[in-house]
């Protein structure tokens, strides 16, 4: 098993990791994870690639040549299976697309999503950040700095998938292990004739990845216990090498998503403490600007504000969910206290 520790992008190499899968590292341009692994697995019938890499002309050419690398022309690929519709994996896929014919393959939950951000014309999806910015308790120059921000959505995918569906990949099996929670379609990919599993952002080796509750205040859904109960999942196929989208390679996928399963636990009862000493309900940018990040709130940009707060209503979820907490009735915005 090949296994390489967290680099600069520019140390990063196309690396063979034997039994026909290569990684492939394709730049971020602009933000601070650098890069993605885009791998790509051989097969009779053609090459496909998992994840794509971020839409950026320095990504597509490092993409193209890494497969070069590899022997791999960008005009043979098979088809591109995405663990997750962010644009870090799959912003290049619409442009493989283009170049050889292959098909784009992502879960339903996250193809929906999808087709939803190609039909938000700009204005209407900045309206409704600033919605559930307001209703999150972010004051009117936090709103105006955060509801600026629009990735470009992702291509629309050709091919949808559900929990345990093999990839379409002659003479390898390569099936879909459903993991929600940092997006709702997020997927790893169990390659069974390698014992190794593609982890996209679900379980990496030094970093947990974003869960956030969209819009803030919805009461729907519980994201955070979807992932927890997600790495459960992983857990329970024990020991597998893991192959994740971010970082590097190591040996067993299991032990990594017990590990984070601990840490979330820890910090939801850190919440649940912060909650209680608070001295009165707290909205959820009150309860984001308290909690602790790998950065003081003061000095967090609007976007990462943003996302902290989808963080932090996550776990707030969470915490209702088990009935720990409670949301205040009527309150606008939304506020939440620990039950009496």
């Amino acid at each position: 098993m090949v296994k390489t520790r967290r680099r600069p992008y520019s140390e990063q190499r196309p690396t063979d990791l034997g039994g026909g899968v290569w990684s492939v590292p394709v730049p971020i341009p602009g933000n601070p994870l650098g890069y993605t692994l885009v791998y790509l697995i051989e097969s009779p019938a053609g090459p496909v690639l998992v994840d794509a890499g971020w839409n950026h002309p320095d990504a597509w050419l490092a993409l193209r040549d890494g497969m070069g690398a590899a022997g791999v022309d960008v005009r043979e690929v098979r088809g591109v299976v995405v663990t997750h519709f962010h644009p870090d994996h799959a912003g290049l896929a619409g442009q493989v697309r283009e170049e050889s014919g292959a098909w784009i393959a992502m879960h339903e939950a996250d193809a929906a999503l999808v087709r939803l951000m190609h039909e938000f014309e700009d204005g209407a999806h900045r309206d409704f950040q600033a919605d559930m910015l307001k209703r999150a308790g972010a004051d009117a120059v936090e709103v105006e700095e955060a509801a600026a921000h629009r990735p470009r959505p992702p291509a629309v995918p050709d091919l949808t998938l559900r929990d345990g569906d093999l990839v379409d990949l002659p003479g390898r099996r390569l099936r879909v292990v459903w993991t929600p929670g940092h997006t709702p379609g997020h997927v790893c990919l169990h390659l069974a004739d390698a014992d190794r599993l593609f982890t996209g952002d679900h379980v990496l080796p030094g970093i947990t990845p974003h869960v956030g509750v969209y819009p803030y205040d919805r009461a729907d859904v519980d994201p955070l216990g979807d992932f927890l109960a997600s790495l459960r999942k992983v857990a329970g196929l024990g020991g597998l090498e893991a192959l994740p989208a971010h970082e590097w390679a190591f040996p067993d996928a299991g032990a990594r998503a017990m590990e984070i399963l601990a840490h979330h636990e820890e910090k939801l009862q850190a919440l649940a403490v912060l909650l209680e000493g608070a001295g009165g309900p707290l909205t959820i940018w009150e309860t984001a600007g308290r909690m602790t990040w790998n950065r003081p709130w003061e000095e967090l940009p609007a976007m990462l504000r943003g996302m902290a707060a989808g963080e932090a209503a996550a776990h707030l979820r969470a915490l209702e969910v088990r009935g720990v907490i409670r949301r205040t009735p009527g309150a606008e915005p939304v506020t939440f206290a620990l039950h009496s």
